[in-house]
């Protein structure tokens, strides 16, 4: 009898193989990706590790967005800065509770993450979590981006963050599968 089972299961297997998305969670940990995108470089990145993890995806947005021109929000994101300000927050994760992992993303704006970030940090209880961190950029790599937000964390556990290019974003999805392995996220 159990010869029979094992070679229907072997059976199944070959015909129509295995989840792939089932394989990738590690240990069936719960994960979620939140993120903050001004062009959509950062949300392509949140996809990619969404498609890889198969977690879930939520957009960090603010109640009055920045302006759409370049410039203007820069300066608004420099005074936001030099003013350490909490721009409001859209909408909260109501069930962060749940998650196990979280990724955060967001661009590099003046050497940091911007200040949405912190107010997204601040208004969720992230102690116990694991919380990972991705950031793109127009050319100044990393900078405070990932040692600042270990600033922000409180009782939370950071791996190893990835930062990218924002010009690169739609090509490095195997990178970003190679970061995630090496860090333990997938298998």
């Amino acid at each position: 009898m159990k010869t029979k089972i094992f070679l229907l299961t072997a059976i199944i297997i070959t015909m129509f193989g295995v989840n792939s998305a089932a394989q990738n969670k590690s240990a069936q940990k719960k994960v979620l990706i939140a993120y903050f995108s001004r062009s959509g470089n950062t949300r392509t990145l949140a996809n990619q590790i969404k498609d890889i993890t198969n977690g879930d995806i939520f957009e960090i947005q603010m109640s009055k967005a920045y302006p759409e021109e370049y410039s203007a929000c820069t300066e608004v994101a420099k005074r936001d800065k030099e003013t350490n300000a909490r721009p409001e927050l859209k909408a909260k994760v109501h069930n962060l509770d749940t998650y196990d992992v979280v990724f955060i993303g967001y661009p590099n704006w003046w050497g940091t993450a911007p200040m949405i970030i912190w107010t997204f940090m601040e208004s969720h209880n992230l102690s116990g979590k694991t919380l990972i961190p991705f950031c793109t950029h127009g050319g100044g790599g990393e900078q405070n981006c990932f040692t600042d937000l270990a600033d922000h964390a409180g009782k939370a556990d950071i791996l190893k963050g990835f930062t990218v290019s924002g010009s690169r974003a739609k090509s490095v999805k195997p990178q970003i599968e190679s970061w995630l392995h090496e860090i333990g996220i997938v298998k």
